[in-house]
């Protein structure tokens, strides 16, 4: 079972479509897929079509020891994928943890417990707090989605440093798989210009596939479905499609 972080402590970045859209892809490709929502804006759960009021268990459950982990997944209308929720209680659960011991490991404990999936994909909230830092704790490897727009580079040397920290102290097993670009926009000089200072900045480290800007990915949270449900053929489906296939040859040559 590979545990993968999606993760980057600014928002707006894609972390969401592509936590939904990797996870959805490895699914629709026969893996048994767990997305887990680590985010109290639990904008994976509402973006695969899930009422947040008709929720009974959590992730909140899980990282406070109410339930075990293989209680609290769901069915999604996806086959192969499941979906751990989330809440705004997860906001509760960040402060519960921090008078807790080896707090920073509590979800890594609980996926210990997890049976019966290839792959997990966790979605981060939009900062370096308790939820991510578990996430890291608990994962291989991290995949950053970075925004072909300005100031996109500032932030991603901090997350840099904490993933080194992280590693050093926590999860000597931590590696970032790769840095996604999103929101990329041909039309624009500063999207090219971006672009280019990630490739000479982390080579090797970047995707291949660049994930555009793009009307029909940016319309989905409010269909509840993955980009390849909604519209398969769309320039957003196909990159996503393309960063699938790209993910799987990388997580096989890294096994």
């Amino acid at each position: 079972m590979l545990i993968v972080t999606i993760a980057n402590q600014k928002g707006g970045v894609g972390k969401t479509t592509t936590a939904i859209s990797l996870a959805s892809g490895l699914a629709m490709k026969g893996k048994k897929t767990l997305l887990l929502d680590m985010d109290p804006q639990a904008n994976a759960t509402s973006g695969l079509g899930i009422n947040l009021r008709e929720l009974e268990k959590t992730i909140y459950n899980v990282l406070v020891g109410i339930n075990n982990i293989n209680e609290c997944y769901i069915n999604t209308e996806i086959e192969n994928l499941c979906l751990l929720p989330s809440t705004q209680d997860l906001v509760g659960a960040e402060i519960e943890l921090v008078s807790m011991e080896k707090r920073e490991k509590k979800l890594l404990y609980a996926l210990q417990n997890l049976t019966g999936f290839d792959y997990v994909i966790i979605d981060c909230p939009p900062s370096l707090g308790l939820l991510t830092l578990n996430a890291m704790v608990a994962c291989k490897y991290i995949i950053v989605p970075l925004q072909c727009e300005y100031y996109a580079l500032e932030g991603l040397a901090h997350l840099i440093k904490t993933i080194k920290i992280v590693k050093k102290e926590l999860n000597p097993h931590l590696d970032i798989m790769g840095i996604l670009l999103t929101m990329f926009d041909s039309r624009n000089n500063l999207s090219k210009v971006v672009y280019e200072d990630v490739i000479t900045h982390f080579g090797k480290k970047v995707f291949k596939t660049v994930i555009p800007r793009n009307v029909r990915l940016s319309e989905t949270p409010s269909y509840g479905m993955p980009i390849y449900k909604f519209d398969n053929s769309s320039k957003g489906a196909i990159s996503y499609q393309s960063f699938v296939e790209e993910f799987i040859a990388r997580s096989s040559n890294n096994e």
